[in-house]
């Protein structure tokens, strides 16, 4: 087994495009070199590197081929051009039928020659997001220009060259040289194992492995902040970026100015994050501390103290620019930049913010009585949602957006409520923020995802499977999130409805210059063309069905059972989240008992004569057996005991008392068992088969009032 290392140098790449090239690496070596590899390669990834190192069969045999060439009989002058052509002599020829055929027998190619002959390629055509071409008139294009390549295969180097036609590629060749730390260890050193290359780069102070950065880089301000007697605000994010911009990682603490500490805490922590790439501290009792800690990329001699210096000096500044904007913005009434977001386009095909806040203010108002919520308070705070979206702070650093609309409401006298309902309605942002739990803000959260889903489906802007432009899967996820965690009684197709309507008036005005009305809104619809969707009733069920899709991904990803989801779903035209997920979980609890796994076997089984019998009958049998047709005792301890779990089960269905209806069903096992046992379906007398068929038409339908079993797998 043979080892290869192989590392491409270059200047400074993107942190953002660092972990995704070594993966690319991996995957296009792999698919390149796969009949070489004894075991996957694994990557590593830097400020100014990507490579790999694998382990490598020494050589690889060809398969044998066989090459159809000229008919038995052709003259001598084709098959003589058709041995040329392959370089074999008349003897290799062999007669199949009516042709000769030509045996290439395998062949033995050794690694080196593979691997020379793949990398290459594999640079030219390397998936870069964005790249550069550099020195003249080349056709050689990297993410930043490439300097070296080193790749030794046991010990040696694997000769090659970027050079390809008339392009000299840079003069770039392979090799055995890489370079240590640009500052603290200039130059170049040469390699030939991968121990030798790590040991060499650490000794030239550069540590190669991402995971060893970003602990260094968290263990070190932790460490630092700790001996200060405060705590980091955790930031894993930025470790991961602070990590691929560094190869030497030295943590240091530096000091805020005491002039800046009354800003917000997000405006510092926001504005040190976006622009310098800082870590924000905090006291134990929560607030903000008057340190940052920052990592340089060089043990400097005096310890970091003119480094430290240097970025106070900058951070100075930055606070500086934002304590304009947040001195400007709190001139002005919050409400006072609603008239700018007239201007601002939120889709072209939408209309603008302005408009969009007039939806939300009506939408999040019909949500709030739906949740026993002040339908007043929830409208104001959807009014001003979106004001801090023309403020200058937001402007300058938009993941504010929310939480400056607080501050300055609350600084203006506004209501709390209010407040904190606007800084909370854009969450869940991801998958590890709290959604809001408020009822105020609950009504304003929802109604901006749900006004976000309908519009974008309405003008045809739905989800591919390659692209969400507009971030519709999370905020229906949001919206599911918001539901279920707080577990609210909503109805979908209701909700969705209401903000469809909130377009629908929209329109109107702008067609009319009248307020909606439903009195002559039918009028208006035959005289006018409406731009969104036609098909309301469609739009309607289509919103629903995108959201219930993505909840059976997220209860899949959480590990539940995917065939339970959709017995659960499928089987219920309920658009109540809550109740359908009670649902669920009654159901799993029923398949997963004892009693309930022979029922299922009996649903099977009824199904699949009443399957069989329909498709011979030509039609599907209905419900309604006769009482008199019933001449054994166990199909009419079957009936007796299917219309007594029916009328339970449709009432503890209509409770909502999942488990209750699960029990009831539960009770059929005993009366069904006896009945396959005793009684034959296809009796010879063609009123008593139809009758029989009926009453298991009947118990289908009694079960599939819970659930479609159909989809439980066996």
């Amino acid at each position: 087994m043979a080892e290869l290392l192989l590392e491409l140098f270059c200047e400074e790449i993107p942190a953002r495009m660092q972990a995704r090239a070594a993966e690319d690496l991996v995957r296009l070596f792999s698919d390149s070199c796969a009949a070489l590899l004894e075991a996957p390669p694994k990557s590593f990834y830097g400020p100014r590197r990507i490579g790999l190192t694998a382990p490598l069969k020494p050589s690889v045999t060809t398969e044998a081929k066989e090459e159809r060439g000229p008919r038995i009989g052709a003259p001598d002058q084709a098959i003589e051009g058709f041995l040329r052509k392959h370089g074999a002599t008349r003897d290799a020829l062999t007669e199949q039928g009516q042709f000769w055929v030509l045996v290439k027998p395998g062949q033995s190619v050794e690694a080196r020659a593979l691997v020379a002959a793949a990398i290459p390629t594999l640079i030219r055509a390397f998936p870069w997001p964005k790249s550069m071409r550099w020195g003249g008139t080349s056709s050689m294009v990297w993410v930043r220009p490439l300097k070296r390549i080193l790749c030794v295969l046991d010990g040696e180097v694997v000769p090659f060259t970027l050079a390809q036609g008339g392009d000299d590629g840079h003069g770039l060749a392979s090799g055995d040289l890489t370079e240590g730390h640009r500052i603290m260890s200039p130059g170049a050193f040469a390699a030939h194992s991968f121990a030798d290359y790590k040991a060499g780069l650490a000794a030239r102070h550069v540590v190669l492995e991402a995971e060893d950065r970003a602990r260094m880089i968290r263990d070190g301000i932790n460490a630092l902040a700790t001996a200060e007697g405060l705590e980091v605000v955790p930031d894993e994010a930025l470790i991961t970026e602070v990590a691929g911009l560094v190869e030497w990682p030295l943590p240091l603490l530096g000091r805020i100015d005491d002039a800046f500490m009354d800003l917000p805490p997000e405006v510092m922590r926001t504005t040190m994050r976006v622009n310098q790439r800082y870590f924000a501290l905090r006291k134990p009792d929560g607030t903000a501390a008057p340190r940052f800690a920052l990592v340089a990329n060089i043990a400097a001699p005096d310890g970091g103290a003119a480094i430290v210096a240097g970025n106070e000096r900058v951070l100075r500044a930055r606070l500086a620019d934002a304590r304009f904007f947040w001195d400007l913005d709190r001139k002005q009434k919050l409400e006072s930049f609603l008239p700018k977001l007239d201007s601002v386009v939120f889709h072209a095909k939408l209309g603008t913010q302005g408009q969009r806040v007039a939806r939300l203010e009506s939408l999040a108002g019909l949500i709030a009585e739906k949740l026993g919520a002040e339908a007043a308070l929830a409208r104001r705070a959807a009014r001003l949602a979106k004001a801090d979206l023309a403020s200058g702070m937001v402007g300058e650093f938009p993941e504010l957006q929310g939480v400056m609309g607080r501050y300055y409401a609350l600084g203006q006298g506004g209501n709390a409520r209010v407040a904190e309902a606007i800084a909370a309605h854009y969450r869940p942002a991801g998958a590890g923020d709290a959604v809001p739990e408020e009822p105020i803000a609950i009504a304003v959260a929802l109604a901006d995802k749900l006004d976000q889903l309908v519009g974008f489906f309405a003008v045809g802007e739905k989800p591919t499977g390659s692209g969400d432009p507009f971030a519709l899967r999370r905020a229906a996820l949001g919206a599911i999130r918001i539901i279920l965690e707080n577990g609210l009684e909503l109805d979908l197709g209701e909700v969705i409805g209401m903000a469809l309507q909130q377009y629908v008036a929209q329109e109107y005005r702008r067609a009319t210059g009248r307020e909606w009305s439903d009195d002559d809104t039918s009028l208006f619809w035959e005289n006018e063309r409406w731009p969104f969707a036609e098909d309301h009733a469609a739009l309607v069920r289509m919103v629903p069905g995108f959201m219930l899709d993505r909840l059976r991904v997220k209860l899949r990803s959480e590990g539940q059972r995917h065939d339970i989801i959709a017995a659960a779903f499928t089987g219920s035209r309920d658009l109540n989240l809550t109740r359908l997920l009670s649902r669920a979980d009654a159901v799993r609890g029923f398949v997963e008992s004892e009693a309930g796994a022979n029922l299922l076997a009996a649903h099977r089984r009824a199904v699949n004569i009443l399957r069989i019998e329909e498709k011979r009958d030509g039609h599907a049998f209905d419900t309604g057996y006769e009482g008199h047709l019933l001449k054994l005792q166990e199909e009419v301890a079957l009936a007796a005991a299917l219309e007594e779990a029916s009328t339970r089960i449709r009432l503890d269905i209509e409770a909502e008392d999942f488990e209750r209806a699960m029990e009831a069903m539960a009770g059929l096992r005993a009366p069904v068992d006896a009945f396959f046992e005793k009684v034959i379906v296809n009796d010879p007398a063609p009123e008593l088969r139809r009758n029989r068929l009926r009453l298991l038409a009947r118990l289908r339908a009694a079960m599939d009032a819970v659930a479609d079993f159909s989809k439980i797998e066996a």
